[in-house]
């Protein structure tokens, strides 16, 4: 599955420097993090209404959308997948209670 979403990665890095008439993921990533934030956010409030309604497939859809507009956000923030990555490894293992407890909010 990881690759699926390092792949997805690959061609959002790949198409940064595509023309924003000619690619959706260019032309949002020129609008800036903020609004790729807010699409982000968009993808993530439809993937909650569809799980608070029981729709799954709807749910699916938006979930994919979701962890695209994520990684755009990502790239649009300087933040690499790998940084994510390599934060979810160190946690790996871990107790949620202990993780969160271990940054101290």
């Amino acid at each position: 599955m990881t690759d699926t979403l390092s792949r997805l990665w690959a061609t959002i890095e790949a198409r940064a420097a595509a023309d924003p008439s000619s690619s959706h993921t260019a032309a949002m990533l020129a609008r800036g993090p903020a609004k790729c934030a807010e699409k982000f956010g968009e993808e993530a409030v439809e993937a909650i209404i569809a799980a608070a309604r029981g729709e799954r497939a709807e749910l699916v859809h938006e979930a994919a959308d979701t962890l695209y507009h994520l990684q755009v956000t990502l790239r649009a923030c300087g933040v690499s997948w790998a940084e994510v990555m390599e934060e979810l490894e160190r946690r790996e293992g871990r107790s949620g209670i202990a993780e969160k407890a271990s940054r101290g909010k």
